[in-house]
Parts: structure tokens; sequence; C-alpha cells
């Protein structure tokens, strides 16, 4: 940690030193992503004392058992964001539809869209989970509520997109498009301080992280990549090695420190991918993309994709620039 402490709020409010037209609402939207990341991981390292453990029995829109701290977090973000007058329009992935500003609360030129608790299976094994946020400004009038289309804008449009990983310790790393920085928790101030600056993923990694049990559903060209990064090749610094968690937030996380790549292609399970685009994958994108990676649905830039649906899947393969060229390669038929 640095000599100067430096908290997440002073560090944004020093990175909008740069823009005189800055008006403050940015630093306070942020900080009340801040305040429910510090709830949910107080609850998260406490789950199993304090009753909220387990599933429910409701099933969410993606198909899937609702953990009941899916449903802490999912609340713990909306509360925190509906009422401060910095927000027009939300989307969770635990929603159906858009989450409408309450009328007795005023209007702001945010959009946010969130993963309330990515990787909540892990959730009774103590795995690491996280928080995945992405923010665009509205394109609908203002004063209006928000609309579908607003939380529908191509991931290159993000202004800000972060994720907040609950693990060993507490840590928030987020992106405005200018470099990437992390904030670790630190329980003795109650703040997020600056342990992180300007990260970089490595050019090339020694780690992949895939599913390897869906092997069988791939296309022929995963396979190849597959078999190719688990040779043994010395002047390739080849194996890579296997590191697969199951929490995407703790896998890319990982990766992004160490470099590597991570893996969820389409399969004849998931034709279309599995990973949401509005929520999980343009905010992960956003994030490596300016850490020096990069990020594909295979064919295209993530960032580039413009949804047609809330809840959009796409596949995706992100991580450190060299590796995904070379998984991009075998889709592409250019290695056999």
């Amino acid at each position: 940690m640095s000599a100067k402490i430096i908290t997440l709020t002073r560090h944004i409010i020093e990175e909008q030193r740069r823009f005189p037209e800055a008006t403050g609402k940015f630093t306070d939207l942020m900080n009340d992503i801040a305040f429910a990341a510090k709830l949910i991981s107080y609850h998260t390292n406490k789950a199993g004392l304090m009753g909220i453990l387990g599933e429910t029995e409701a099933i969410n829109v993606q198909g899937e058992i609702v953990k009941k701290l899916d449903i802490f977090a999912n609340e713990t973000m909306v509360k925190a964001l509906d009422h401060g007058g910095h927000t027009c329009v939300m989307v969770s992935e635990e929603s159906d539809g858009i989450i409408p500003i309450p009328e007795e609360y005023p209007l702001g030129k945010y959009v946010v869209l969130f993963d309330p608790l990515d990787g909540s299976s892990n959730i009774d094994a103590n795995v690491s989970v996280g928080t995945i946020f992405s923010i665009y400004n509205r394109i609908s009038p203002e004063g209006r509520p928000g609309t579908v289309e607003d939380c529908l804008q191509p991931g290159h449009k993000q202004v800000c997109a972060g994720y907040v990983i609950y693990g060993s310790s507490t840590m928030l790393v987020y992106t405005t498009g200018n470099g990437v920085h992390g904030f670790t928790l630190d329980p003795s101030y109650g703040e997020f301080i600056l342990s992180h600056p300007n990260i970089r993923i490595p050019k090339k990694g020694k780690i992949y992280s895939v599913n390897e049990s869906n092997y069988d559903y791939w296309d022929d060209s995963i396979k190849k990549y597959i078999h190719y990064v688990k040779q043994i090749d010395e002047a390739t610094d080849r194996p890579l090695n296997s590191r697969y968690i199951g929490s995407m937030v703790a896998d890319i996380h990982r990766n992004l420190l160490y470099g590597g790549i991570f893996l969820y292609p389409a399969s004849k399970k998931a034709p279309h991918g599995k990973l949401r685009l509005g929520y999980e994958a343009n905010p992960m994108a956003f994030i490596v993309e300016q850490a020096g990676g990069r990020a594909i649905d295979g064919k295209q830039r993530i960032l580039n994709i413009k949804g047609n649906k809330l809840h959009q899947r796409v596949p995706l393969f992100i991580g450190s620039e060299q590796d995904v060229r070379m998984v991009q390669e075998y889709i592409s038929g250019k290695r056999a």
C-alpha cells in the first residue's frame, strides 16, 4: 500500500478534476455503490451466522435457483441506488425487466446495470463471489423515466465499469476509461483504500480458465485450442496451468493480476453462450481492455455488440492480449 492513503472517494474526486464540467454526481453514485458493497461484504462474511446462506424456492429470470444472499445483495443494490437522484433506470440479473426509479425520488442522468452476486452458486461452499456493475449516460430525454433502450447501449459507451470481489479481503476494481484501479476495504477505516493503482494485465499469461466438463459440447475449434494449451512445448511456454473457480469475478480478477485467459464459449447446451452481455461481459470487457487486454465473443469485440434484449447472452473470451488472439485464430480457422 502506498504511504499516502488514498480512499476511493478521494481518487474519484482527483480524477474528476480533469473535467471542469464535472458536477460531483458521479462521485455520489460511486459512493452509493461502495456503500452497498460494504453491506454485501459484511453480510457475505457473516452469512453462515446470520441464517442467510442456502436457497429459496424462487427461480430467477435466468431459470436459476435463487440463493438467500442473492436476494439480500439485489435489494441492497437497488435501495442504495434508487433514491439519490443520480439514476434514471436500473437493470439487475435478478429482475425480469428494467427497474424504474420510484416516483417519489428525483431522476438522474445515469443508467446502472448490475449482477448483485456473481458466482452465487458457490456461496454455501465459501468460495469468492462478487458484484459487477456497469454505468452509462442516459440517451432518453432527461426528466423522464429511463427506458429499455437506455440499458441496451453497446459496451463502448460505458462511462464506468467495475466489480467488487468478496474473498480473503474485499476489493473494488473500476475504470472510467482512464486505466484500472483497485481498492481494498480496510476494516479498521471502513473505507476502500487504493491498493492496486493502474493495473496492467500481462500481454501473455500462464493460466487458462474454462469449465472443461463442457468439452464434448464445444465446437471443434475450441477443443483444438484447449488441446494446444495443454501440450508440452518449452519454446512456447506450454502447457498452461488450468485454474477454474466457477465464479467469473474471481477467475477474471486472478487473470487480470497474473495474466491468462477466461473462456465461456458457445456450446450445444448454450448455443448463444451463457454469460450476460449487459451486466457481465460488457463491464468485464471494459475493465480488461483498459488494463491492456482483449475481450471478444469469438468473432468480434464484445464492446461493439449492440444488445437487443436485457438478458442477452454471449460467448466470452477475455484476458491477456496474446492469449485471446490465439484462441481467435483457432476459431477463425487460421490455426488447425
